[in-house]
């Protein structure tokens, strides 16, 4: 190895590039990691952490129009958009710092610019070249907008982040996690918000009925939803747009988003030339041990658009890194991975639908409850909970659990290590709930529906 430059360079300083680099170098491997843009990739800066951040925001007029219902007398609030970012601002910088010192205490040699991939142990940045070993690459995803007339007045998630002020109105097409999510987001913060999605339900993918209730509780709460059409174009009108949809009618608007998926981070990085093997969308095909078909790179994370999560594309690196240096081949289960969506109310969900059960198994019993939760017994918020339970009758074991409702990924985080353990219903019947919390409906439902 003492011939390379590294033994490991890493291009993309993401979730999954920076835990793979840290660790390595922690081992004693040579790193150097490269980043173009910024340290954290997408998560830290204009994805998962600025928007977490911004559903927080978007929640506090719901509490405010809660407390009168609990005694509370609250006057007249106003919100300052400036103010929101400026903060958000200086936490990801923060967050930031924290990635480059962590890097920098492990050992890890970080490289800014854009990384091409000369030949299979070759990397340049500006001018300069680096031999290494082994390549990785972790540069994530990237939103797709397609071609339409007046692409060029749309935004997408990473330009919301630092949009100058807040519209009045705006329309968000796509029927996905950032599409629901920001819709919730906007709709908080006071904008006239409208969903276009050309399915006919939102989440694809998801449990049905999570499907149907989240449509109808962000309809109660004013939200606009459009199934089954599309945008054909946009016109610029002086200060707003012109929409014109497929089937002929026209909407008006001060902005429009789009949220209609995200595409493997692959081009322009010389991967094309020295033949590595793409799919269709572009993304890196690799094997069980995310080498690609040139055995010097590998790749992980969104950039392989597999399961595209944070936690995933870590835990990816973390495999890799076992793998290669520290003899220890233990690969990453992707089953029953557990996701939020951060939409209002929240979604989380671990395992099997009820769809995807009766696939797979020949004996499903499911358990569902819907509810009003205490606080909103007083709070005169129209919000309800939905919870549910798919469960194997033969073995009595719990395969998926999901719900809608306040704090959901929360709850479903501790739900996810029941799952992964191997709970059968009666375990779940056995444990004593914690009164009074919607959580304990998980260990109460006791009359299967179907």
């Amino acid at each position: 190895m003492t011939h390379y430059d590294y033994d490991l360079f890493v291009i993309g300083a993401g979730s999954g590039g920076v835990r793979a680099a840290r660790m390595a170098s922690s081992l004693g491997v040579r790193v150097a990691i490269a980043e173009q843009r910024y340290l954290g990739g997408t998560c830290v800066n204009v994805g998962c952490v600025p928007k977490k951040l911004f559903v927080y925001a978007s929640q506090f007029q719901d509490q405010f129009d809660a407390a009168a219902g609990f005694g509370w007398t609250v006057n007249k609030s106003t919100f300052n958009w400036t103010r929101l970012i400026a903060n958000k601002n200086r936490e990801i910088e923060r967050l930031k710092i924290v990635y480059s010192n962590l890097l920098q205490k492990s050992g890890a040699s970080i490289i800014t610019g854009r990384a091409h991939v000369i030949n299979a142990h070759t990397v340049a940045i500006d001018d300069k070249e680096y031999s290494a070993e082994r390549i990785l690459i972790a540069t994530g995803g990237w939103p797709f907008v397609p071609e339409i007339p007046g692409k060029q007045y749309i935004v997408t998630s990473n330009d919301m982040f630092f949009l100058k002020q807040l519209p009045k109105r705006i329309i968000i097409v796509g029927g996905g996690y950032i599409a629901v999510e920001f819709a919730s987001i906007l709709h908080g913060l006071g904008v006239d918000t409208t969903v276009c999605h050309r399915g006919d339900k939102l989440l694809s993918g998801f449990d049905e009925d999570i499907r149907d209730f989240l449509a109808q509780e962000m309809t109660k709460k004013g939200i606009k939803l459009l199934f089954n059409t599309d945008i054909e174009a946009i016109e610029s009108t002086g200060g707003s747009f012109s929409i014109r949809l497929v089937d002929g009618s026209a909407l008006s608007t001060d902005l429009v988003m789009y949220a209609t998926g995200r595409t493997a981070n692959s081009s322009g990085f010389g991967l094309e030339a020295l033949g590595v093997d793409l799919d269709s969308e572009a993304a890196i095909k690799v094997n069980s041990d995310y080498q690609t078909n040139v055995p010097s790179i590998y790749a992980l994370g969104d950039v392989t658009n597999r399961v595209n999560l944070t936690p995933v594309a870590i835990a990816e690196g973390m495999a890799l890194v076992n793998k290669l240096y520290a003899n220890q081949a233990k690969s990453v289960d992707y089953d029953n991975i557990p996701t939020a969506v951060f939409c209002q109310p929240n979604i989380g969900t671990v395992g099997l639908t009820e769809a995807q059960a009766h696939e797979q198994y020949p004996d499903i019993d499911i358990y569902k409850t819907s509810f009003t939760p205490m606080k909103n017994t007083l709070s005169g918020l129209d919000e309800k909970t939905l919870m549910k339970m798919v469960v194997v009758r033969s073995t009595d074991r719990v395969i998926g659990l999901h719900m809608v409702g306040s704090d959901a990924p929360e709850i479903i985080q501790g739900m996810a290590v029941a799952i992964r353990a191997g709970a059968t219903k009666a375990v779940f019947d056995s444990t004593l709930g914690i009164h009074p919390t919607a959580a304990e409906e998980f260990v109460t439902l006791r009359e299967a529906v179907t």
